[in-house]
């Protein structure tokens, strides 16, 4: 087997910073039904790719100039190979035990993250400097950007994508969005306030400098709806610059009418008015609703 060489080139998106290995994980992933745990290079090369994950370098996912997300799928085959390769083991930190086969991440201090005990993050995600992690949970192949907030019980699930200066609140559940390796992660993009106990799933984008209300539920397929005119804006993806919040729509079964879930948008918000607390509490409490 070849030894493996990094392509570095100078553009920023993965694919091509990392084409060399990109191609190798491909090559495993095609051979992944035969392929040989015991291979130190195949190992090796398994660990690069998460390495690169774990450092920011790779995204499991990224944001192109025109807005679209191209999915790097050889980030997602990666961590699959790693579930399939890795072994056991069982870590012992002061009276807690833990038996898995990804390691926690360590050396925060030296990262520029601060981590309140509680707080756990696996190897292959990735924390900016300036990261607060309170006592919640950060799964592989996520990426969480600089100056941002996982309040106490948030989850951020695997390959989600959080962008820089965002508050994850109290009891936010990010899904996690592993397989198909095809299918594009969570992304909450910068500047975003996800208010508490709030669900983003299955693929859902939250867009720049969004809040999203307290309790609200976005997926793939629930409607954004605009209440000024009605019209629904898209499934699963809220606006940038918007306040949007848990709302229903109503539908006809053969068992009668009920409310489905929907994401209703109440107002549409310049920067400034993105960051007065004061004047996102009002607008919030207007519709009664909270952050």
């Amino acid at each position: 087997m070849s030894s493996l060489k990094i392509v570095s080139i100078d553009e920023t998106s993965s694919a091509t910073r990392f084409a060399s290995l990109a191609s190798r994980i491909e090559e495993l992933w095609e051979a992944r039904s035969s392929l040989d745990a015991s291979d130190p290079e195949t190992t090796a090369t398994i660990h690069q790719a998460i390495d690169a994950l774990d450092t920011g370098e790779a995204r499991v996912a990224e944001i192109n100039t025109d807005g679209s997300v191209t999915v790097n799928q050889w980030c997602k085959q990666a961590i699959l190979l790693l579930f399939a390769t890795a072994q056991m083991s069982t870590t012992e930190l002061g009276p807690f035990e833990f038996a898995d086969k990804i390691p926690l991440k360590t050396d925060y201090a030296a990262r520029g993250v601060r981590v309140v005990p509680g707080a756990s993050a696996r190897w292959g995600s990735y924390q900016g400097p300036g990261v607060i992690m309170m006592p919640s949970y950060t799964n592989i192949g996520a990426h969480v950007g600089a100056n941002t907030m996982v309040d106490t019980w948030a989850t951020v699930g695997s390959c989600a994508q959080i962008g820089a200066n965002v508050h994850l609140s109290g009891g936010v559940g990010i899904g996690g969005v592993l397989e198909p390796a095809v299918a594009q992660p969570v992304i909450v993009e910068d500047e975003c306030l996800i208010g508490s106990r709030c669900i983003v799933a299955e693929g859902a984008r939250v867009g720049r400098g969004t809040v999203l209300g307290a309790g609200a539920i976005l997926t793939g397929s629930i409607p954004v709806i605009d209440v000024e005119s009605g019209v629904e804006l898209s499934r699963g993806e809220v606006p940038a610059w918007s306040v949007a919040v848990a709302g229903t729509r109503r539908r006809e079964f053969a068992g009668g009418e009920f409310g489905l879930p929907a994401v209703l948008v109440i107002k549409q918000l310049n920067e400034g008015e993105r960051h007065d607390k004061s004047a996102l509490n009002q607008i919030l409490r207007d519709h009664g609703a909270t952050a």
